[in-house]
């Protein structure tokens, strides 16, 4: 099946992330396991590949895959990963928890995601190309017993039933906004509508839905929880919490010439936030300004941090 343009922009984006993980073809000499050529023979898609310039060829590889072996994907990618996690270290450039990190998130933008790529104790072995912050506001939070106690919390959470984990996952919102002192309000429901909570921060109320299931938040998702907000108070404002982060389509169609009173939040971002590399204050106050700058709703923490 044909990929659609999103998918297709988002494969290509993957593909400039992949470059420098492993060679195209190995050398005639060398390992030829360790290269994009040799993974794809490995896994009976080397039609996929295209000899000559390596970034139509990774994009070949992907988009083929993608279309028309899409249950290969995610083992193409993670093969590549485990591989280059070898190839990168032997040159002494070794594979960052940043751009695994964006890795996930363009996977998530194809509606795919690869578990061992989230894997916390995974992602906190690799090293991280971001300055350590020794400002006390900024890793504070991040040290204290009670932060400690959230993270593994939010670990365990994911390998409860459906059911359980929507309690547990607002228990744990409910302490994460505690800890950074956002006078949180459990769900609530009003006149059959279903609130999830709310938060007040910078002298605004910020409405609250969180969602944790399998595949991303489209549109209607996000036009339905506008509703909500914007039949609130004017000053009223929203944030969309998504574990499993937000289809592409859907934002781009969310935004597009409508105003915007909520900002989204994806797991990557608590994952982030979690590991104390940015506060969630922070996080709100910066997701808003962009939202208010650009109309964009989901400005990941990552690219955040990146413009500090």
């Amino acid at each position: 099946m044909q990929l659609s343009l999103q998918k297709t922009k988002t494969v290509a984006e993957i593909s400039k992330l992949l470059y420098n993980i492993l060679p195209g073809q190995a050398h005639p000499y060398a390992d030829q396991g360790i290269s994009f050529a040799g993974i794809a023979h490995e896994l009976g898609l080397g039609h996929f590949w295209k000899r000559g310039s390596k970034i139509p060829a990774i994009t070949s590889l992907l988009e083929k895959t993608l279309e028309d072996r899409s249950d290969l994907f995610c083992p193409l990618l993670l093969e590549i990963v485990r591989r280059g996690i070898k190839y990168r270290d032997g040159r002494g450039e070794p594979i960052t928890r940043e751009e695994i990190r964006k890795l996930n998130e363009l996977i998530v933008k194809v509606e795919f995601k690869i578990p061992e790529l989230w894997d916390t104790s995974f992602l906190e072995s690799l090293p991280s190309n971001q300055p350590k912050r020794t400002d006390e506001k900024d890793v504070g939070n991040a040290k204290s017993p009670d932060f400690d106690k959230l993270r593994k919390d939010f670990l365990n959470i994911e390998m409860l039933s459906p059911q359980e984990r929507g309690f547990a996952f607002e228990r744990f919102l409910t302490e994460l906004f505690t800890i950074f002192n956002l006078n949180p309000r459990a769900s609530f429901r009003i006149q059959g509508e279903q609130i999830d909570g709310s938060l007040v921060f910078d002298n605004c109320t910020y409405l609250i839905e969180a969602k944790w299931q399998s595949k991303p938040i489209g549109q209607s998702d996000l036009l339905i929880f506008h509703g909500k907000v914007e039949g609130k108070a004017t000053w009223s404002r929203g944030i969309f919490i998504s574990m499993s982060g937000f289809t592409e389509d859907g934002l781009i169609a969310f935004s597009h010439g409508r105003p915007t009173n909520i900002i989204a939040i994806n797991g990557q971002d608590i994952y982030f936030i979690l590991e104390g590399k940015m506060r969630l204050d922070d996080a709100i106050r910066l997701k808003a300004r962009k939202a208010a700058e650009t109309g964009e709703i989901l400005v990941s923490v990552y690219e955040l941090a990146l413009q500090m």
